[in-house]
């Protein structure tokens, strides 16, 4: 099964500007993506990279294929599901995911199977139906279930914690410190970030 892996090299992660700088929200950005890419190697898959832009960090182009399509993501992911071929597609800030959860979703049998994220996008995703395309705006697992439902296709929702938590605000970043451990724990902790836990919630303090 062939696999995508969106990403947008522009402005990445905008929500996170009350923390980040934007060289410093790039920077996170490329460390996630790679975590995501070591968990799909060693899950046994090879990922194309779905680039809006040119990559020329070696982290990433040492690791997988990169196809530039500088189209919005709904519009550059369908191009792909159009051609006929089964796809998995997993999103690029997904710093816990482990290689355990991309075979959970790939092993369902499903025609669409899909980790939604825990605001209502969709994380992770299985196209076995030729005729399904994907629309990624507002709550898009709701949507993409009633499309595949509406082809009358097979679905199947994996319920994963790590293919849930998508990293797009400031108090996200808790859940990289608490349970990560590849390069976008590491790059959060050499950036001085640590756990706060002095309120209610646990959430980040930066060292500066």
């Amino acid at each position: 099964m062939r696999c995508f892996v969106p990403f947008a090299v522009d402005t990445p992660k905008s929500r996170l500007a009350p923390v980040l700088t934007p060289g410093e929200r790039q920077s996170l950005a490329t460390a996630m993506l790679v975590d995501v890419l070591d968990a799909l190697a060693t899950a046994g898959y090879t990922p194309t990279v779905l680039s809006t832009a040119p990559i020329t960090d070696d982290r990433v182009t040492d690791r997988a294929a990169v196809t530039v399509d500088d189209r919005a993501l709904t519009a550059a992911v369908n191009a792909r599901l159009a051609e006929g071929t089964p796809t998995l597609i997993v999103m690029a800030d997904l710093p816990l995911v482990e290689p355990a959860d991309i075979q959970q979703l790939v092993d369902s049998e499903a025609d669409i199977s899909m980790a939604p994220g825990l605001g209502g996008g969709t994380n992770g995703l299985v196209v076995r139906d030729a005729r399904f395309r994907v629309d990624y705006h507002g709550a898009s697992y709701l949507d993409h279930r009633q499309a595949a439902a509406e082809l009358g296709a097979t679905i199947e929702t994996v319920d994963s914690r790590r293919l849930t938590t998508d990293i797009d605000e400031p108090e996200d970043l808790a859940e990289v410190l608490i349970h990560g451990t590849g390069m976008a724990y590491d790059w959060l902790v050499d950036a001085g970030f640590e756990l706060d836990t002095t309120s209610g919630r646990v959430g980040i303090q930066r060292d500066e």
